[in-house]
């Protein structure tokens, strides 16, 4: 196999790889490199969690999403997770419990989304990149877990962690 880089972005690579199956076949495949990326549900108590209103420019929409945040080179996730948090909520959380990870768009993209719940939140005043156009808003767990059956919560990441720990919780009782 093959490897080319074909583009070097802020936060992601390009490349296109080339393999020969066994059949003799060349087959090109282009992918999406990505360092990785927390996922955050800030649970503030059993009926409510923080969402983001977040303005994305690639589809032009404002969505609902759970903060969530790109890896530095060599970050800890758990330092990646906090640092999100903070950066796009303000609080701060006591108690984190790491639900594992999930691959986004394996088809193209290598990016791991790993998931994380924060609870025991103390708020604080928020710092969002200068690119970034979000409002953390409050909403009820029901709420949210009825938003993401209505379609009205779009984002898969955010839909995956809240029915998630619907389930964990439920269990747990």
């Amino acid at each position: 196999m093959a490897r080319e880089i074909v583009y070097t972005g802020r936060r992601i690579r390009v490349a296109v790889d080339t393999q020969t199956t066994l059949d003799g076949t060349v087959i090109r495949r282009d992918m999406i490199l990505h360092p990785g990326a927390v996922v955050i549900l800030p649970v503030l108590d059993r009926d409510h969690v923080v969402l983001l209103r977040n303005y994305r420019f690639v589809i032009g929409e404002t969505l609902w999403e759970v903060p969530a945040g790109t890896r530095e080179p060599d970050e800890p996730l758990a330092d990646c997770a906090k640092r999100e948090l903070v950066e796009e909520t303000g609080y701060r959380a006591a108690k984190w419990r790491s639900l594992g990870f999930l691959y986004a768009s394996p088809g193209v993209l290598d990016e791991k989304l790993h998931l994380f719940v924060a609870e025991d939140l103390t708020p604080g005043p928020a710092s969002p990149e200068a690119d970034e156009q979000l409002v953390p808003v409050t909403v009820r767990f029901d709420e949210a877990i009825r938003m993401c059956l209505t379609g009205e919560i779009k984002d898969a990441k955010t839909i995956t962690l809240l029915l998630l720990w619907e389930k964990i919780r439920g269990a747990e009782g």
